[in-house]
């Protein structure tokens, strides 16, 4: 075999496993990669460029817990407050909305200067199984956010027997 075949060869094998890779990163991170919008104007033209510059996409990173009484979702959201959320349930998914604010703190002089901006979001997080909306009990805490939601009693699914024609 000549060197340029062995090199070929290399190469190849090098580009198939960069391409497994990415491809499994994809499929893990499909769901937490969230876009953010434009959200609320910021008042002065220098905030309004910073939230514009910022927007795009992130990661909300998001875990399902499923036991036999209750579905557990955890989201890391940090830098909110409680009541800027806005959650849903929608047939099989948890709707999680909400508006990172604008922070930025200046010391023109020392050239400290800490700027974040992000937006509106929204992030859907689909259930493993059929819960109680009305019963559904949220918390936030250090930058989680921690949905507890009851399991439905009754089952959406049904069997259905095949009758002859």
């Amino acid at each position: 075999m000549s060197t340029l075949q062995q090199l070929r060869e290399g190469l190849n094998t090098t580009w198939d496993a960069v391409q497994h890779g990415w491809q499994k990163l994809f499929r893990r991170a499909t769901n937490a990669i969230t876009r953010f919008t434009p959200g609320k104007k910021y008042g002065t033209e220098s905030t309004n460029e910073l939230a514009l510059r910022n927007i795009g996409w992130g990661v909300l990173a998001a875990e399902v817990f499923d036991d036999k009484k209750k579905v557990v979702v955890r989201l890391e959201i940090p830098g909110m407050k409680k009541n800027d959320f806005e959650l849903e349930i929608v047939d099989d998914y948890l709707v999680v909305r909400g508006e990172k604010q604008l922070q930025q703190e200046r010391n023109e002089n020392g050239y400290y200067i800490s700027e974040c901006a992000y937006g509106s979001f929204e992030r859907v997080v689909p259930l493993p199984d059929a819960v109680k909306a009305e019963k559904a009990k949220a918390s936030y805490k250090r930058g989680v956010l921690r949905v507890e939601l009851p399991k439905a009693t009754t089952s959406r699914r049904k069997k259905i027997n095949v009758g002859v024609a």
